[in-house]
């Protein structure tokens, strides 16, 4: 994955809309923690099984998350998200190592914040932090909601 020119980050962290329940104020501090990254089609963010540290929000593109079976070789597609979505998030905060491989189906711009600026931004904005916490936990329950239902028509 590569790291965006500051001019062209400036202009993704404009155009995301994922932090719709900060201000504008708000928004322009989080995103001054975040970093910029590009991934090209077919490029893995993470394997499953990596150290994490990071999660990644969508500005365009699309990500695939697949999870590896117990049959060698093979993996079941978890997820695919774009534009608005978040991925890597558990991981954000638990530390443990990634439980799923994350690839780039087409070209994709990311918004990243890693670890170490999250705790940064919590020891000095305890309030934004907070908030981008609800908003990850938001996302992350409409997600778990969907696979229920996925599941419950299954069977």
């Amino acid at each position: 994955m590569s790291v965006v020119a500051s001019d062209q980050c400036a202009q993704l962290k404009e155009s995301y809309r994922f932090f719709q329940y900060l201000d504008r104020e708000e928004t322009a501090v989080v995103t001054e923690y975040l970093q910029c990254g590009f991934a090209g089609a077919g490029e893995v963010l993470w394997n499953e099984g990596d150290p994490s540290g990071m999660a990644a929000f969508v500005v365009d593109g699309r990500v695939e998350i697949k999870k590896q079976t117990e049959f060698a070789g093979k993996h079941v597609i978890v997820g695919i998200y774009g534009q608005g979505s978040i991925v890597g998030e558990l991981c954000l905060l638990s530390g443990e190592t990634r439980a799923v491989t994350a690839t780039a189906l087409i070209d994709t711009s990311l918004l990243m914040l890693s670890r170490q600026r999250f705790e940064q931004l919590a020891d000095e904005h305890p309030d934004l932090a907070v908030k981008l916490l609800q908003g990850m936990f938001l996302a992350l329950s409409n997600r778990l909601r969907k696979s229920f239902e996925r599941l419950a028509s299954v069977f």
